[in-house]
């Protein structure tokens, strides 16, 4: 079986992101692939917040190219601030006087106008043809701990599929209702999480789900009431149905991690080195 990498929320933080995949051994010091057949999963998130979302996309695109011709899999998933990021650039032709409210929300969330300015229509395809829901080993990826894709669609193929039309259609009540759909979170954490969770899987397959979206720490803190294992680990909860791997890199100056994950759990955790830079 090949090895499964999993790495949440990015936001910017490309630095951190080469370094987590260069001890992972995934890259060299050039940035090229060198995992060989290993599967390597983004759970979305790459823009906003940190300065450096475009370089973040460059370096995921470029991986997906490498891995496929090794032998390998890279697998990038759609996360909220990809939708807030896209509405901006979409309506924002369709709405100059932005009256639909789509680019001050993205900026209010940590846009950064930069990203923007440089992106490429090569670029704005491949975040607009990012898939929702994937699953490998067992593991459903996902980047939100929610309820959302149940809305969507009941496989996995079905739920893209809506995806993916919806974001070929600029219809701003559709982008409006997707981005409110896609704040929800904990879902798996309160009201009966674990229960959520098997429904979850029972529908879209796997035993077990990886998500981002929620930081690892404020997941503990607000949800599990637990004691916070700083910003190095991921988290099992859910009956160990679900782990949380958002590690806040953007957000904590001790926080980046990503995880190699096998059918029966945690095989491997790579963590930043504490003095990162915060955004």
């Amino acid at each position: 079986m090949r090895p499964l990498w999993v790495v949440g929320d990015i936001h910017g933080a490309y630095d951190k992101l080469r370094a987590l995949l260069l001890r992972a051994g995934l890259i060299d010091f050039d940035g090229a692939w060198t995992g060989g057949d290993a599967h390597l999963a983004f759970l979305g998130d790459y823009v906003d917040r940190g300065p450096q979302g475009l370089e973040v996309i460059r370096l995921v695109r470029n991986l997906e190219v490498q891995a496929q011709a090794a032998g390998g899999r890279v697998t990038a998933l759609l996360g909220n601030h990809e939708v807030m990021f896209l509405a901006a650039l979409v309506f924002r032709q369709k709405d100059p006087g932005d009256r639909m409210g789509f680019r001050a929300y993205w900026l209010e969330n940590g846009g950064q106008t930069r990203d923007a300015d440089l992106l490429e229509p090569g670029d704005l395809g491949w975040l607009s043809s990012r898939p929702a829901m994937a699953e490998a080993d067992g593991w459903l990826l996902v980047h939100a701990d929610s309820l959302m894709y149940l809305r969507m669609g009941t496989t996995i193929d079905e739920v893209n599929a809506e995806v993916a039309r919806i974001l070929a259609n600029p219809d701003a009540d559709e982008w409006g209702l997707f981005l409110n759909w896609f704040t929800e979170r904990m879902a798996f954490a309160l009201g009966e999480g674990e229960v959520k969770a098997r429904r979850t899987l029972s529908v879209f397959g796997g035993d077990r789900i990886v998500h981002g979206h929620t930081p690892v720490y404020v997941l503990m803190d607000e949800a599990l009431h637990g004691r916070t294992l700083g910003a190095g680990a991921p988290v099992p909860y859910a009956g160990r149905l679900c782990l949380a791997v958002d590690s806040g890199m953007a957000y904590r100056e001790d926080a980046g991690f990503m995880a190699r994950l096998n059918p029966g759990g945690i095989a491997e955790v790579v963590a930043f080195p504490h003095g990162g830079p915060v955004y």
